[in-house]
């Protein structure tokens, strides 16, 4: 009782006010948000925030319930950290989201959440993961061993990069995994292995991935808060709305209705070795990021010492350039395909189910898309639940089919190439919406 009487009373807040705290406008910027109908100021602490402060910015003025069920494992532990940003909460009168959010679409998403969990299909495989990991050292080892056999002859270099553009592909979806926190049930597990596995199987920094991954996530294709989307507009014009828009301002950085052509030129064979590879390095070393940066290492030390005395410099320069050339055009077009198609926009605060919904679509499951695509051919399922071992997206898909129907949101599905195709075919309609606009409006 004492206890009680010695807490004091929690302020009470309208959506009003918390709406006007999203960080923008004149200072002082303050940032709140909502999560469970409580609010907490986070205007100091998101610089502190364990995901970047980006991400959690990006809730500013919103409630942010869902998305930090979504991305946190221990969930109890992240609230005893929240107490001291904790201000108040939603008066009584206050519903439990935005009035703008579908009530019945949010309540009817949180079940299916909880149908998840009690479904078990949260929990991982663990034999999945190492049988993974397994394949892809082994297809390491037969690249090594296809050179040394063999030669450095054209048709065993060609093999040889073959098998190790296939590495870095899998060791991404792998990374992938560890960086969603989908493997083991303890976060700091998966933060370790992840510094493995993207820092000395390919040479990158988990740092860099979950700055702008998460970001992605949180809010998929919103200019300005998805850091997938910022080729708009310096080399693409992006989406309907915004391509329009940029005619209507008559801004042109490039000849945005010929995209669909030079998206093959300056998309996937280059983002990976003339931006990714170097862009990577400035950012651990701005960053600081000096951990991230000796896993790194790691993988350059390790190919260097294993291929250049099979192939001298000019030779393992060229076979580096190659693998990046193929992990480029893999990477490009399998992370591309649910997203660039889709709903391309500002950030409307909409509920987290239809936020996913319009950013993303799923291609058809057989084994070889599963494989080849990391099973992110399961694209729907896995931005809803992040968290969720790849394993287990067709169990749910099912589940997220029914609720789609319930509330006619269209659940997209469709042909691998298909996808690859609408890629191009989404750049020609909005390249042509721009000059449209540029010309006549």
């Amino acid at each position: 009782m004492e206890d009680s009487a010695a807490t004091p009373a929690l302020r009470s807040f309208t959506w009003e006010e918390i709406g006007e705290r999203n960080g923008r406008g004149q200072a002082p910027q303050e940032r709140w948000l909502v999560i469970d109908r409580k609010v907490y100021d986070i205007t100091r602490f998101c610089r502190r925030h364990p995901g970047g402060s980006r991400v959690i910015s990006h809730y500013a003025g919103q409630d942010a319930t869902d998305p930090f069920t979504a991305f946190h494992l221990d969930k109890a532990l992240v609230r005893k950290y929240m107490r001291p940003l904790l201000i108040g909460e939603l008066a009584p009168d206050q519903p439990s989201f935005e009035p703008s959010k579908n009530k019945q679409l949010v309540e009817d998403f949180r079940e299916l959440r909880a149908t998840v969990e009690k479904m078990g299909l949260l929990k991982p495989n663990h034999m999945f993961f190492i049988l993974y990991l397994c394949h892809i050292l082994a297809l390491d080892v037969a690249a090594w061993l296809t050179i040394w056999y063999f030669g450095a002859s054209t048709v065993p270099f060609l093999f040889s990069a073959v098998l190790l553009g296939t590495v870095q592909a899998q060791a991404g979806w792998l990374q992938h995994d560890f960086g969603h926190l989908s493997v083991f049930s303890k976060s700091r597990w998966n933060h370790w292995v992840h510094k493995f596995v993207i820092g000395h199987l390919k040479g990158a920094p988990a740092s860099w991935w979950n700055h702008l991954h998460f970001q992605h996530h949180a809010k998929p294709n919103c200019f300005r808060k998805d850091p997938d989307v910022n080729m708009h507009p310096l080399f693409f014009a992006l989406g309907k709305t915004l391509s329009v828009e940029l005619g209507v301002q008559k801004k042109k950085f490039m000849p945005y209705n010929h995209q669909h052509k030079y998206f093959f030129i300056i998309g996937p064979p280059a983002l990976v070795p003339l931006y990714f590879q170097w862009y990577i390095f400035y950012f651990v070393v701005q960053r600081k990021q000096w951990v991230d940066l000796a896993w790194m290492l790691t993988f350059y030390i390790r190919f260097f010492l294993t291929y250049f005395p099979l192939l001298g410099v000019k030779g393992i320069l060229g076979l580096h350039l190659l693998v990046r050339f193929i992990e480029s055009n893999w990477f490009v077009w399998i992370t591309q395909m649910n997203h660039i198609p889709m709903h391309i926009d500002y950030d409307k605060n909409v509920d987290w189910f239809s936020t996913q919904l319009q950013a993303t679509c799923n291609v058809h499951q057989s084994l070889f898309n599963d494989w080849f695509s990391g099973h992110l051919n399961f694209q729907i399922e896995h931005h809803l639940f992040p968290t969720m071992p790849r394993h287990n997206y067709w169990k749910v898909a099912p589940l997220v089919k029914s609720l789609c129907a319930k509330h006619g949101i269209e659940y997209k599905c469709k042909p691998l190439l298909t996808a690859f195709a609408d890629i191009v075919y989404s750049l020609k309609d909005s390249g042509e919406l721009w000059l449209d606009a540029y010309l006549h409006k």
